[in-house]
């Protein structure tokens, strides 16, 4: 082989290893637990669910501001509680709406 046939590549390394700051690695463990929408974009739909949870008064589809929804699933409750089977229905399809409605008004604002 001649000389000119040879190709020299040269590598450099760092000397030194990047340091992390205490804050740096807590804003980071921070972001991670949030998925970056923020604190009250992960615990929103866990307090509508928690608000839902409040038998009778639908709280959690006024607090994602369906009040026709809450005002509407009030007013049905009223002849459903002849047959509380379909109370009961009614009671966990509202818990369920609540966590569903604030998980997607969180994904639209992230």
């Amino acid at each position: 082989m001649d000389d000119e046939d040879v190709e020299v590549i040269e590598v450099s390394v760092p000397s030194k290893q990047p340091r992390f700051g205490f804050f740096a690695i807590i804003r980071q463990i921070w972001h991670e637990i949030t998925a970056g929408i923020g604190i009250w974009g992960t615990f929103r739909p866990v307090i509508a669910m928690i608000l839902a949870l409040v038998p009778f008064l639908y709280l959690g589809q006024h607090f994602n501001r369906n009040h026709r929804r809450g005002t509407d699933f009030f007013l049905l409750q009223i002849p459903l509680s002849f047959t509380l089977i379909l109370w009961v229905f009614l009671y966990v399809w509202s818990v369920f709406d609540a966590w569903r409605a604030a998980s997607i008004i969180v994904s639209r604002k992230s």
